[in-house]
C-alpha cells in the first residue's frame, strides 16, 4: 500500500506533534513506505477514555496513510502503571487487570483494521515479562539505563522529595523493553504516545540503540488543553470514559456540544478525520455566526459517531431536537431520552398513584405544591411535551414512553424523568 506523503504534514497542522525525535528522519521514515509503528495501552480502569482517544485516532490516522499498527496492551505495564506527578498509583489485582485488558482489547478492535495489507497486530507485553527473569531483566535491559539520567526524568524528579517507589521508578525499563521488543520481532521502529510519556518513548528509542545499535523514531501528541492553557476537568459524571455502561452516549455527545468558541476549532482538528477545508469552512461560518454553534454541533455528531455509531448519534440528535424543540416525543427512543434526563437530573423513581404536583416536587422541577400548582396555572407545566392544566392528574401507564418514562417540563428547558418503578426503601 502505498503511503501518504504529506502524513507528518496534516498531523502537525492538527496540532498532533508536540515533541519528536530527529524531524527530518521521521518525515523521511514517513514517506519511505510503510513504516510499523506501536502505541501502548495501559489498562488502569476498565475503559478508556479521553486522552487515550487521542492516540486511537492518531494511529487511524497513521494507518490510514498506508501504516502498520502495534497496538500494545499492557498486561505487565498494567500491573505497575506509569508514575505520576500526584503520588503512588494503587496497585490491582492480577485478575482485575486481566480484565482490564480484555475490556480494552474489545474496545479498541472497532477502531482500526485488522485484515488487509497493513492490517494492525494487538499484543500483550505480558507475553514477554511473564517468564522473564529479574537477573536478564537486570543483565539485558537495566544495564543499558543510566540512574542520572533515570532521576532527571520530570515526573522522577517531582516525586523524589515526596518518595517514589522502586516499582515505579524503573517503570521506564519496562515500556522501553516493549520497544525493543518490537523492533525485534515485528521491525517495529516508530512509537508515538502522550507528550507525558516522553521519556518513555525516548528510553524506548535510546534502548534500541544501545542494545542492538538499530535506529527507532518517536513522537508525542500533545496534552489537550482548553485555549487558556487549563486541562479539561473531569465531567460532572466522572472521566470522559468511551465505555457506554460508564457514561452514556447522550452524556458523551453532550460534552463535544458544550465546548467553548476558543476550543471547538482545535478538537475538531485532533478528533475529526474532517479535511483541513472542511475544519476551516466550520470556523469561518463559527466566526461569522457563533450563535449557531454549527462547529459544535458538528464536533458532537463526529465524535460521537466514532465511538459510539451513526445510528446512536442519530438517536441522540433526535431525542435533542424533541425535547428542546417541544417536539412530540412518543416516536422517540426511550433509552436516549433516560439518559437525556439523567444529565440534569436523577429520575424519579416510582410513579403509582401520585399526581402531576406530587412529581414536580420529588423531581425538584419545584420547590414547593403552591409553586407546582402555579405553574399549571400559568402554562409553564408539561407532560412528555404537551402542555397540562390538571394539578392533579395522575399519569397512567399509557404516560409512560417506551414503557420507560415520563418526561416533565417547566417552562422551556427546566427537564426532569420519573421511572415506573417502586422508589428506594
Amino acid at each position: 500500500m502505498p503511503t501518504d506523503p504529506h502524513l507528518l504534514d496534516d498531523l502537525e497542522w492538527r496540532g498532533l506533534v508536540a515533541h519528536s525525535t530527529d524531524r527530518d528522519a521521521l518525515r523521511e521514515v514517513l514517506t519511505a513506505g510503510s513504516v510499523r509503528f506501536y502505541v501502548g495501552f495501559d489498562p488502569t480502569a476498565p475503559s478508556l477514555h479521553m486522552g487515550n482517544l487521542v492516540q486511537i485516532v492518531t494511529a487511524m490516522r497513521l494507518q490510514r496513510a498506508g501504516h502498520t499498527p502495534y497496538v500494545l496492551v499492557g498486561g505487565a505495564t498494567g500491573m505497575i502503571g506509569d508514575p505520576k506527578e500526584s503520588g503512588e498509583r494503587v496497585l490491582h489485582s492480577a485478575e482485575t487487570v486481566k480484565d482490564w485488558v480484555e475490556r480494552v482489547r474489545r474496545q479498541i478492535e472497532p477502531f482500526l483494521t485488522f485484515e488487509g495489507e497493513n492490517a494492525a497486530t494487538m499484543v500483550n507485553n505480558l507475553d514477554w515479562t511473564e517468564n522473564l527473569s529479574t537477573i536478564d531483566f537486570l543483565r539485558d535491559i537495566g544495564k543499558h539505563f543510566p540512574v542520572n539520567r533515570m532521576l532527571a526524568r520530570d515526573v522522577v524528579r517531582s516525586r523524589l522529595e515526596a518518595g517514589i517507589s522502586y516499582t515505579e521508578f524503573s517503570y521506564v525499563l519496562l515500556q522501553s523493553m516493549d520497544f525493543l521488543n518490537l523492533y525485534r520481532e515485528h521491525g517495529v521502529v516508530l512509537q508515538f504516545g502522550g507528550s507525558d510519556q516522553w521519556g518513555n518513548l525516548t528510553g524506548g528509542v535510546e534502548l534500541i540503540r544501545r542494545a542492538d545499535g538499530g535506529h527507532a523514531h518517536a513522537f508525542a501528541t500533545p496534552l489537550i488543553t482548553k485555549a487558556d492553557g487549563t486541562k479539561y476537568g473531569k465531567t460532572e459524571g466522572g472521566a470522559l470514559w468511551l465505555d457506554p455502561e460508564m457514561m452514556s452516549p447522550y452524556a458523551f455527545y453532550q460534552f463535544w456540544l458544550n465546548q467553548g468558541d476558543a476550543e471547538v476549532g482545535g478538537l475538531l482538528r485532533v478528533f475529526t478525520f474532517l479535511s483541513r477545508e472542511e475544519i476551516e469552512a466550520l470556523e469561518a461560518e463559527h466566526s461569522e455566526k457563533p450563535f449557531l454553534r454549527a462547529a459544535q454541533r458538528r464536533l458532537a455528531a463526529e465524535v460521537t459517531s466514532l465511538v459510539h455509531g451513526a445510528d446512536e448519534t442519530r438517536r441522540i440528535e433526535e431525542a435533542s431536537a424533541a425535547l428542546f424543540g417541544g417536539e412530540p416525543l412518543g416516536d422517540v427512543d426511550a433509552g436516549v431520552l433516560v439518559h437525556a434526563l439523567e444529565t440534569a437530573r436523577p429520575l424519579v423513581a416510582g410513579a403509582a398513584g401520585k399526581t402531576l404536583t406530587d412529581l414536580f416536587v420529588e423531581s425538584g422541577l419545584v420547590q414547593s405544591r403552591s409553586e407546582a400548582r402555579r405553574a399549571f396555572a400559568e402554562g409553564g407545566a408539561y407532560l412528555n411535551n404537551e402542555r397540562v392544566d390538571d394539578p392533579d392528574y395522575v399519569p397512567t401507564d399509557a404516560d409512560f414512553l417506551g414503557g420507560r418514562v415520563l418526561v416533565l417540563r417547566r417552562g422551556k428547558k427546566n427537564f426532569a424523568g420519573v421511572s415506573p418503578g417502586q422508589p428506594a426503601p
